[in-house]
């Protein structure tokens, strides 16, 4: 399993750049994440204006371009990923993050917004979004229009109109936030006990397992083995496998 430091690291060299609370922000956000087992990785923090237009030439043509005054930019193949341009989005003002759900090989990334990777019956994806608003960040997949799923952004109540004209932050906003990071920094994360149980084969003990959210979780061999079957890991495939020869 990877260790909170090892994720961290992943996502060090992405948060540069960040307005210093944003910042603070995203690394609450990925501590309290792993905390619930899910491990993620900021894939975008700030983008620069080329970056943005550069992004946003994605999937179109050099018309579309030219329509909205990026006759200068060429268009880029894959799919559209933005409608926005170079300084109409929070992310070329340090204020939004992108993640993923980051794999146990802690190289491999995801976007599946359905995965339980921590069989704890909820969508690894919504344990995150409700992480982070919790923290303070509005989540892209709550627009009405063009959701943004791996999106958060931090506005402080600012325009984006306002932030090109260089306004900043008001100190007391930002104040605030930094105070319900800290209050969340305190609280940690609540974690749900885990009920053990015994687990009997013919009324004889064989192993301990643990009662969660309903469901009852038992070490496959043990019970496997007492049964009088066989059992083989498959770790290319992460599968168990139980055989019991016929008689």
């Amino acid at each position: 399993m990877l260790t909170l430091e090892q994720v961290k690291k992943k996502s060090a060299a992405r948060l540069n750049g960040l307005h210093s609370v944003v910042k603070q922000a995203a690394e609450l956000l990925i501590e309290r994440s792993y905390d619930r087992g899910v491990p993620i990785v900021i894939t975008q923090g700030l983008r620069s204006i080329e970056e943005q237009n550069a992004l946003y030439a994605q999937g179109r043509t050099q018309t579309q371009l030219n329509s909205v005054g990026l006759s200068h930019v060429s268009p880029r193949p894959g799919a559209i990923v933005t409608n926005a341009i170079g300084g109409t989005s929070y992310h070329n003002f340090g204020l939004a993050i992108d993640f993923a759900l980051l794999m146990p090989d802690g190289k491999n990334v995801s976007w599946d917004m359905r995965r339980d990777g921590d069989f704890d019956k909820t969508f690894d994806w919504l344990e995150v979004v409700e992480e982070a608003k919790k923290i303070g960040f509005a989540w892209g997949g709550d627009w009405k229009s063009f959701k943004d799923y791996p999106h958060f952004e931090m506005t402080f109540g600012l325009s984006l109109s306002q932030l090109r004209v260089g306004v900043k932050p008001a100190q007391s906003k930002v104040d605030a936030e930094l105070n319900k990071i800290n209050s969340l920094k305190k609280a940690g994360v609540k974690k749900v006990e885990q009920q053990k149980v015994k687990v009997l084969v013919n009324g004889k003990k064989v192993a301990d397992g643990y009662l969660d959210g309903g469901s009852t979780y038992t070490p496959s061999r043990e019970v496997a083995e007492a049964l009088g079957a066989s059992v083989r890991w498959d770790k290319e495939n992460l599968t168990v496998h139980i055989t019991k020869e016929e008689k």
